[in-house]
């Protein structure tokens, strides 16, 4: 059973293309290198305002999930984003892909 992670974003049109930059290299580093990763999407709701960005992310275990806490390119994509954009985080345990 897999470890999902479902973060949730609020973001203004002016601070959509950066927080997407950041959040692509933050998905493209964890897929690229951490094994415990196999899944990282970033899906946007542009008809809502703020705009909304949730990310679903795929690890093989919780502690695959805490290891990516802990990475050079978590710490990165928290410096880029603002206080206040992330909202809640939901987690699941993955029963069927």
């Amino acid at each position: 059973m897999s470890f999902v992670v479902v973060p949730r974003f609020k973001l203004t049109d002016q601070r959509l293309d950066a927080f997407l930059e950041a959040a692509q290299n933050d998905a493209s580093r964890s897929l690229a290198d951490e094994a415990g990763c196999h899944q990282f999407d970033i899906c946007v709701d542009r008809s809502s305002q703020p705009v909304e960005v949730l990310f679903y992310e795929v690890y093989a275990d919780r502690s695959a999930f805490e290891a990516h806490l802990r990475t050079a390119h978590v710490a990165a994509f928290r410096a880029a984003i603002l206080s206040g954009e992330e909202g809640p985080v939901q987690f699941f345990d993955r029963a069927a892909a």
